[in-house]
């Protein structure tokens, strides 16, 4: 399986290099790169400009800079729904499970898909947030009906995985982030996708995983400025939307993605590129997520592409260290997602992630969203924390507490979407 693996949530202190930066004194005087400022150096002045060529443009730099490239949807994926039950959680849900394989044979890479929707669909179709998960899709709930991933899994003390397989005991494992009761109460479902299923998260050269899938005669891993593991979870995000968006039980129209942590990049991504997707929430996103890159505070280019050298394109390297000569910053990924509402998501203990580059950057997305008729953030000035700022089409929280998903969390997503997609 390659080299081992860096730590599954954060570099390890003695992995943290030199380059990361806590000291708010130290944040560099910066430019942000404006959104309406197209490639020519014309001001951008209405919505048809945008949608026609500026977008296009934005989304191409950050293909070439950040996250690479990615192909289309695979041709022709099997698509089986492996299990159905029409009264889970002691009856409160539907719960059905679906695999995707890419390919032929038994080799062929899988997608599982976890899908719980409210009892309630009888009265029509329900939207869904569609998120990916660190451990396995059965680490979400105890429910004894969700299947064991049988994929390589990272292992943690405590999660009930052995020799990188799960076990039993890892049910239920990471269930507080995902109240999945709670979310049905609501009138939501929540779907769910394992990240190792599309990139088992460790610099093994992308031998594993659907990379292979799309390699050209003689190539053996992505060209310098095709996608990484980012690139294939988010790739992973919209095949999982394909099969909600056949699903007449779900609200095709209503899907939100959910990301937290590295898997919050990696939704910002998705949101970005396929505008399928209703709404975006990115949660302790930070580098590479929701956080400027020109601030310097925290995780850094340098010291994300140190520790994870496989999550973006080879030529998001150059940027060590250079970051002021990114063509783009991540204002302009949250931008991408206009008019569709979006909410970045932070937490005051979170330094690792720049809560306040986090907030600038939901911030300067606004002047795109007002130029398509919706508003952006209320507030110049960052909130007080657990003070959601959740009216206009950007949402943003300060959460008090660490890197995390809380259930406070879930109530501020839910909230935004009931007000933001309503049915």
């Amino acid at each position: 399986m390659g080299r081992s693996p860096a730590s599954w949530f954060h570099p390890q202190p003695a992995e943290i290099p030199m380059q990361t930066n806590y000291d708010k004194a130290l944040v560099p005087d910066y430019e942000l790169p404006d959104p309406l400022i197209d490639g020519s150096g014309h001001r951008v002045s209405t919505a048809a400009q945008w949608r026609q060529q500026r977008r296009g443009e934005i989304l191409q730099l950050f293909e070439a800079h950040v996250y690479g490239s990615m192909p289309g949807p695979w041709a022709d994926p099997n698509v089986r729904l492996q299990e159905q039950d029409g009264a889970a959680l002691a009856g409160r849900a539907i719960r059905r499970q679906t695999r995707l394989r890419f390919g032929d044979g038994d080799r062929a890479p899988t997608m599982d898909l976890l899908l719980y929707l409210p009892t309630a669909v009888s009265a029509g179709p329900v939207p869904v947030f569609l998120g990916l998960n660190f451990s396995g899709n059965h680490s979400i709930h105890s429910d004894p009906g969700i299947h064991l991933s049988t994929s390589w899994m990272r292992g943690q003390d405590d999660t009930g995985v052995s020799n990188h397989r799960a076990t039993e005991a890892a049910r239920g494992s990471q269930a507080r982030r995902w109240p999945v009761e709670h979310i049905l109460d609501r009138g939501y479902g929540l779907a769910t996708i394992y990240c190792g299923d599309l990139d088992p998260d460790f610099d093994d050269g992308y031998s594993n995983g659907v990379h292979p899938l799309f390699y050209r005669a003689g190539q053996t891993r992505p060209g310098p400025g095709e996608w990484g593991a980012l690139g294939a979870w988010a790739w992973g995000l919209s095949r999982g939307l394909d099969v909600l968006q056949q699903d007449p039980d779900v609200a095709a129209t209503r899907v939100s993605v959910m990301g937290h942590s590295r898997l919050g990049k990696a939704a910002l991504w998705a949101g970005a590129r396929d505008e399928r997707f209703a709404l975006v929430v990115a949660n302790n996103s930070g580098c590479g997520g929701a956080a400027l890159a020109r601030r310097r505070f925290g995780e850094t280019v340098a010291s994300i592409n140190k520790a994870f050298p496989h999550w973006f394109c080879d030529h998001h390297r150059q940027y060590d260290e250079r970051e002021h000569l990114l063509p783009v910053d991540q204002h302009e990924i949250i931008a991408l997602a206009a008019p569709r509402p979006v909410y970045v998501a932070s937490a005051v203990e979170d330094h690792w992630a720049d809560p306040k580059g986090e907030y600038l950057a939901a911030l300067h997305a606004g002047p795109v969203y007002e130029l398509l008729g919706k508003r952006g953030l209320d507030s110049s000035h960052i909130p007080q924390i657990d003070a959601p700022l959740a009216e206009t089409s950007i949402g943003y929280h300060l959460r008090s507490g660490g890197h995390d998903v809380t259930n406070w969390d879930w109530d501020q997503w839910l909230d935004f979407a009931d007000r933001h997609l309503p049915s």
